[in-house]
């Protein structure tokens, strides 16, 4: 069995289907990873999640924060962001189901047998791996119960981002969300959230801030996968962190890491 995991699709359903053809991927021994995002900006946010809804127990996802602003829409708790391109998708004769599976879906998993892990931002640096395996489930029980709409309406904003600050239930799910989901850059001196800067480590100006891979102590001892961060464009400075978000949807590729000899595959764009 081979396990590749997928950078942010966003709806890129053509492009998808060609990397899955590329490396041959079989359902029937092989596992596809996907790093969240699987819908918003691309062409067909509907046919993508049906393909990944569809591949059962060869799919394993974790929720980026498009995924988790979808499910705010559906409950009718937000708007459609205006550059979203989800008509077909919210007019789906199966929209409801294919809501309730995403709700289902963790925020962080861990690779089979390793001290690997994958999530949509990252690991928050003021928190062990298992702390953030932790609260994914957290997270995830509240998101998949019969009150899901309560705590879709309760995750947005930017308070508190420091986990020492997040004092009650509430608190502490924003900041599980926004740390899972959100997080890019960190506070240089004690690791809390910032959320003003989305641009590439070489662009940065603010010497206040600093990537959340470069302030984490744990990646000295875990892996981890993510997405969300466009603009890295697959590079960072830690050799235990793969970077797999390479703006498929911006007009760059769409990027595959074959988990046990971490080999790319990659298509390019259709426009």
């Amino acid at each position: 069995m081979a396990i590749y995991l997928v950078g942010d699709i966003q709806g890129c359903h053509q492009e998808l289907c060609q990397l899955m053809a590329k490396v041959n991927f079989d359902t029937s021994c092989d596992q596809l990873w996907f790093t969240g995002d699987l819908i918003a900006r691309g062409p067909d946010s509907l046919a993508t999640i049906r393909l990944i809804k569809d591949l059962g127990d060869s799919a394993v996802v974790v929720l980026g924060n498009h995924d988790l602003h979808l499910l705010a829409v559906h409950a009718g708790i937000k708007p459609v962001k205006k550059n979203d391109r989800l008509d077909d998708l919210l007019n789906a004769p199966d929209l409801d189901e294919l809501m309730d599976w995403l709700a289902q879906q963790p925020l962080v998993v861990q690779l089979p047998n390793e001290n690997a892990f994958m999530s949509h931002a990252g690991l928050s640096p003021q928190w062990t791996a298992q702390q953030a395996l932790q609260q994914s489930s957290f997270v995830q029980q509240r998101i998949s119960s019969d009150n899901r709409d309560h705590w879709l309406t309760l995750m947005y904003g930017n308070e508190p981002n420091s986990w020492s600050l997040a004092t009650t239930e509430e608190q502490q799910f924003r900041f599980s969300v926004n740390a899972l989901t959100r997080m890019r850059f960190c506070i240089t001196g004690t690791g809390a959230l910032d959320f003003t800067n989305k641009y590439s480590p070489e662009d940065n100006q603010d010497r206040n801030l600093t990537p959340w891979y470069e302030l984490s102590t744990q990646l000295t001892r875990c892996k981890w996968v993510f997405g969300h961060w466009a603009s890295l464009d697959g590079k960072v400075t830690n050799s235990n962190v793969y970077a797999l978000d390479t703006g498929c949807v911006w007009g760059g590729d769409l990027t595959m890491l074959r988990w046990h000899d971490k080999r790319l595959f990659t298509v390019a764009a259709i426009t």
